[in-house]
């Protein structure tokens, strides 16, 4: 199994990913009934993001923890469906790639969901 290299490893990770969260019921309402992404479109901005944080490409400019906040203003986002979230981006990893950058990915996508986490918390305290 190769390592993350490129972006069309990113998109075919992101694209396993969503597969996963969008069949999962415990977790696929907040994509389609709160958010109501639009899959073909939300695919290439995810790329964008996680192309800035492995590969250094840059590109993303949206505020993540906003988007994050302000989906949680309509639907909790609780520390259960941050867990169901990991999980599955962990699992979609580990089934395709294998190396530095797929451990680093893990890495940051733990640290944003406990990011996430807390900055939720600290708007429950205001």
């Amino acid at each position: 199994m190769n390592d993350i290299q490129n972006q069309s490893d990113l998109y075919l990770l992101v694209d396993e990913f969503y597969k996963k969260l969008l069949s999962d019921k415990s977790i696929s309402y907040i994509f389609t009934d709160v958010v109501k992404i639009k899959i073909e479109e939300h695919l290439p901005i995810l790329v964008t993001f996680w192309s800035q944080a492995i590969l250094g490409t840059g590109g993303y400019a949206k505020n993540l923890t906003q988007i994050h906040l302000d989906i949680h203003k309509k639907e909790p986002l609780t520390p259960e469906l941050f867990t169901i979230w990991l999980n599955h981006f962990y699992n979609s990893v580990d089934e395709n790639f294998k190396g530095e950058k797929a451990e680093q990915i893990k890495t940051q996508a733990l640290s944003i969901a406990t990011v996430m986490q807390i900055k939720i918390a600290k708007e429950k305290d205001k």
